[in-house]
């Protein structure tokens, strides 16, 4: 709150130039006046949400230090130290990289100091966000790894510098972005997941098939079919499903962490080979009691509905899917509906018979296929229910080898 002092005093007559020493005396005091700026309920509910998401909010300002500590504590800002410029002036780099991890909050801030905050964080290894509207602000932008303007009453010099414009001038909508971009990343690890272990398990069955039967349970236009058909059906939709509501109570992940990690690749070993040791089990049994084609075609539409449950399995690594809900993606229900219905048109037509080399399938076979595909479903389900982080190993952090 700011407060100022209000008086009034009689005159003769108004001077042409009014000078400080005229009203300096003979005041008669009336009262105290203070005007407050609230912080805003959002703002403080972000920076909870940050604290959640771990993400560290420092406030640095121009204002006085007993100002900005009382602003901070409205704030609900992490506990720490409150440090004023000139102490900060009396710092060398080195002292202030030590002792910026108990600091909450900078007041009476110059620009070059907001500059050396950045960089002092960034030798701690933090990847920093940084927030400024003025000029003086730019060295700061341009320093931090994601430099952040306002859109309304940023200058162009600070818009120029920076990485990205904050349209509303609203901290909760940066914290809105972080929590959508971890939403993308899910998604796109989702994606990566499916494609790589259903593809992975082609290749398998297709290896160990010809390696022991002496017969591809594929042809390649079915591979074809597979891979253009069945894949896209559900690679898509799963870059469409809806926010976890999660993401904000997630660990930060680690700049070396990438889209894919140890724990995610021995999921996708695990899965594709369980998926195409499935696939050959079924065609080395059913090409020795059915023609080749029938015994290839079943093989075929088991090698799709492990794809189509493997959709279902590829929206979480931990969560089941009665956990997240089935029907919270909409278009991977109809995506897949419409999958399924292709796959019988592709069996019993006339003309796809021709085309793929299929024949048709009894009601014995497909239970058999389908069967098989659920099984593997229900053992990834279960997993996920007894051992969610079973395969988390690498997610947030790079794996440290243990020193011999």
């Amino acid at each position: 709150m700011r407060v100022i002092a209000l008086a009034y005093m009689d005159i003769s007559e108004t001077p042409r130039k009014l000078k400080c020493k005229d009203i300096e005396g003979n005041l008669t005091f009336l009262g105290l006046s203070g005007m407050a700026d609230p912080p805003r309920e959002e703002a403080r509910r972000a920076i909870r949400q940050c604290a959640g998401a771990g993400i560290r909010v420092m406030m640095i300002t121009g204002d006085h230090k007993i100002t900005a500590a009382a602003i901070a504590r409205e704030l609900e800002l992490p506990e720490g130290r409150a440090v004023e410029g000139r102490e900060l002036q009396q710092m060398s780099d080195d002292e202030l990289a030590r002792e910026i991890g108990g600091i909450s909050v900078f007041a009476r801030i110059e620009p070059l100091h907001k500059l050396r905050i950045v960089n002092a964080l960034k030798s701690q290894g933090h990847i920093v966000a940084m927030t400024g509207d003025g000029v003086n602000d730019a060295p700061a932008l341009k320093s931090s790894n994601i430099g952040i303007s306002m859109g309304l009453t940023g200058t162009d010099v600070a818009k120029e510098a920076s990485d990205m414009v904050l349209a509303d001038d609203n901290f909760a909508s940066v914290v809105a972005a972080i929590e959508e971009g971890r939403a993308i990343f899910a998604r796109l690890r989702n994606v990566l997941f499916f494609l790589l272990s259903t593809n992975i398990g082609e290749l398998i069955a297709l290896t160990v098939s010809v390696a022991v039967v002496g017969k591809a349970p594929l042809l390649a236009v079915q591979i074809i079919w597979v891979n253009l058909v069945t894949d896209t059906a559900a690679a898509i939709p799963l870059g469409l499903e809806p926010k976890a509501g999660d993401e904000l109570t997630q660990p930060p992940r680690h700049p070396r962490v990438g889209l894919l990690f140890p724990g995610l690749i021995m999921r996708i070993v695990f899965l594709s080979c369980m998926m195409g040791i499935g696939v050959f089990v079924i065609f080395n049994w059913a090409q020795a009691r059915m023609p080749l084609d029938e015994a290839r075609t079943l093989a075929f539409c088991s090698m799709v509905a492990f794809e189509w449950f493997r959709s279902f399995n590829a929206r979480s690594d931990e969560r089941t899917l009665l956990s997240i809900g089935l029907l919270r993606n909409p278009y991977l229900i109809a995506s897949i509906t419409v999958a399924v219905l292709l796959q019988l048109g592709v069996v019993y037509l006339p003309f796809a018979q021709v085309a793929f080399h299929t024949a048709p399938l009894s009601i014995e076979q497909w239970g058999i296929a389908v069967a098989a595909a659920a099984a593997l479903f229900t053992v990834e389900e279960i997993r996920k229910l007894v051992a969610p982080r079973l395969f988390s190993a690498g997610k947030w952090q790079p794996v440290r080898r243990r020193r011999q």
